[in-house]
C-alpha cells in the first residue's frame, strides 16, 4: 500500500494512513487483551504508569522494582504471551523497508492503551540488543500528539499529530531519539481528520491504542 511519507527529523518517517483501515486490528487487540490484559506497570521508581500495555510476540516488554527488560512469558499468568498477527508483522515489515530500514524482524510488539488524560513522558527505547533495529509504531483510535526530543530529553521539539492509521518508523541516527505522547485530549476538544469514530472501553469512554514493534533480541 502506498502512504504519504514525511519527514519528521533525521531518520524519522511518517506514513499518513499506512495502517488504516484498523478495524480488523482491533479485533486483534481484543483477543490478545483476552489471554494477556492490559496493566499499568509500576517503574523502577515505585510510580504507576497512566498508560495501561500489554503485549504479543516471542517477548513483551515489561517493567517494575526491578528495572526494565523483555521477558518470554507474562509475568501476570507465567504463560507465553499471544502471538503476534501475521498481518501485524508484514505491515510492520513492510512500512519499515519504505522508510528505507529494510529486513525488519519484529520479536515484540507492545500494545499500549491510552485512555482520555493519560500521557507517555519523555524516554527512549533503549532496551533492545540490536539498535540498528528501527522501531515501527501504529496508532490507532484518538488522535495523539507525538512530540520527539532527539538526541537529549530537552533537545529541540518536533511536535506530530498522529491520526487513526498513521505509522512512525525511527532508526538509523534516530533510533535511540527521546520522543514523547502529550496528554490524550476528550474528542470534543478535538479537531480530528480521523476517518472513524473512536475504539472504545467497556464503560464507552474513547481509547488511543499504539502498537510498537521492536527487534529486542
Amino acid at each position: 500500500m502506498n502512504a504519504l511519507r514525511e519527514s519528521v527529523a533525521d531518520d524519522v518517517w511518517l506514513l499518513r494512513r499506512r495502517a488504516a483501515p484498523t478495524a480488523v486490528m482491533l479485533e486483534e487487540i481484543a483477543r490478545i487483551a483476552a489471554d494477556a490484559p492490559f496493566r499499568r506497570l509500576r517503574t523502577p521508581g515505585g510510580g504507576t504508569m497512566s498508560v495501561a500495555m500489554t503485549n504479543c510476540g516471542p517477548l513483551g516488554w515489561h517493567s517494575d522494582a526491578r528495572g526494565y527488560r523483555y521477558v518470554d512469558v507474562d509475568p501476570g499468568s507465567g504463560r507465553r504471551w499471544p502471538p503476534m498477527p501475521e498481518r501485524w508483522r508484514e505491515l510492520a515489515a513492510s512500512a519499515a523497508a519504505e522508510a528505507g530500514f529494510p529486513g525488519f524482524e519484529p520479536d515484540a510488539c507492545l500494545v499500549n492503551r491510552y485512555a482520555v488524560g493519560t500521557q507517555m513522558g519523555a524516554h527512549r527505547d533503549y532496551d533492545e540488543r540490536d539498535l540498528r533495529q528501527p522501531i515501527v509504531s501504529v496508532s490507532i483510535g484518538l488522535p495523539a500528539q507525538f512530540l520527539w526530543h532527539g538526541a537529549t530529553r530537552g533537545g529541540s521539539l518536533v511536535r506530530v499529530e498522529l491520526l487513526d492509521g498513521d505509522v512512525l518508523v525511527w532508526g538509523g541516527r534516530a533510533r535511540a531519539g527521546y520522543h514523547a505522547v502529550k496528554r490524550i485530549a476528550a474528542p470534543d476538544l478535538i479537531a480530528s481528520a480521523a476517518a472513524d469514530a473512536p475504539p472504545t472501553d467497556e464503560t464507552g469512554e474513547p481509547l488511543r491504542y499504539n502498537l510498537t514493534f521492536r527487534r529486542a533480541k
